[in-house]
């Protein structure tokens, strides 16, 4: 059984609902070290044996560890859900009780049951009690800042047999907006012996070192800061274990990973589904690049492969130079 002392690397990438899925893992992957963690699966939809749910859940295909992370409501499902989840291959499960998402909240599920604190512990242990991989929840600071229970809430979650816990610095009411409180991890790490995972405004290998430095943290997990820079999670991991400084990524370096990422969406989704999601990639690949909002003008009114392929082409020509480097 996988244990948290079992992952090699104190860098996980944070899941992120449509983003974190199998072709973007791999391509974490691929650039080194790091841990994995699926999309949120919906054990509702697992339920109704929804085929997108049952995709998500799915990760019997990948060479690594994946943390599969679950999210709802019911402590009944919770259980049935989790001995599903664990015969797709799931390295160990995560309960989401930190999504500030609206209609996730409005299903009892989320950020919601950190105001329902028995319904919490009642799913943290139907889940213990179902499967035999090690379970983990990932929370936040508290409802809003009138209501800052993580602390009693990470006690909870140990209490309720979780074997690790991950914190965001935020409130549900904050969601991603200001700064992290980094403190507040601190306290949670203070008060309790499971290991602590720090989430929140960790951007760049500095970061990362620095947070585990104030907090004392066992790992830290990123999410947004890799979107467009799969390469980070792995920079940060060398970082943390050896002191080596990230090398500058080239214009073919981000051209290269961004091919990989749509042809990876395309393969795992089909073209119909693939070509529009892979616009989001496009804006976050080429953020800040020159001529960039020009490039995505052009890229959103594509509706066939190869076109989309050509465009990027002929993008990244026009913003590197003769040396490789962008312009």
């Amino acid at each position: 059984m996988q244990q948290f002392s079992d992952f090699t690397s104190p860098v996980f990438l944070a899941p992120m609902a449509g983003i974190t899925d199998l072709p973007m893992r791999k391509l974490v992957r691929s650039y080194g070290p790091g841990n994995m963690v699926s999309e949120m699966v919906a054990i509702n939809g697992l339920s109704r044996k929804n085929p997108k749910s049952y995709k998500i859940a799915d990760v019997r295909a990948e060479a690594y560890p994946v943390i599969v992370q679950m999210v709802g409501g019911e402590p009944g499902l919770f259980a049935q859900s989790a001995s599903f989840i664990a015969e797709l291959g799931a390295a160990s499960l995560d309960i989401n009780m930190g999504c500030p998402v609206k209609k996730i909240v409005a299903n009892n599920s989320g950020s919601y049951l950190m105001t329902d604190i028995d319904r919490a512990s009642e799913i943290i242990k139907a889940v213990v009690k179902a499967v035999e991989l090690p379970v983990s929840v990932k929370f936040r600071k508290g409802w809003d800042h009138a209501h800052v229970n993580v602390v009693e809430f990470a006690q909870m979650c140990e209490e309720s047999g979780a074997s690790w816990v991950t914190v965001h610095g935020r409130t549900r009411s904050d969601f991603y907006s200001g700064k992290a409180d980094w403190e507040i991890i601190a306290a949670v790490k203070e008060a309790v012996k499971i290991p602590v995972i720090g989430n929140g405004d960790v951007n760049t290998p500095e970061a990362a070192k620095k947070m585990m430095e104030e907090t004392k943290v066992d790992a830290v997990m990123v999410g947004r800061a890799a979107l467009g820079a799969p390469w980070l999670i792995s920079q940060i991991h060398d970082y943390l274990t050896t002191g080596k400084n990230p090398k500058p990524i080239a214009a073919g370096d981000v051209k290269q990973a961004l091919l990989t990422h749509i042809k990876g969406l395309n393969e795992y989704y089909g073209e119909k589904l693939a070509l529009p999601l892979s616009r989001k990639y496009v804006c976050w690949y080429s953020k800040s690049l020159r001529e960039a909002k020009r490039f995505r003008e052009r890229y959103v009114r594509i509706n066939n492969w190869t076109d989309a392929l050509r465009e990027i082409e002929d993008f990244f020509s026009y913003a590197e130079n003769e040396n490789g480097e962008l312009k």
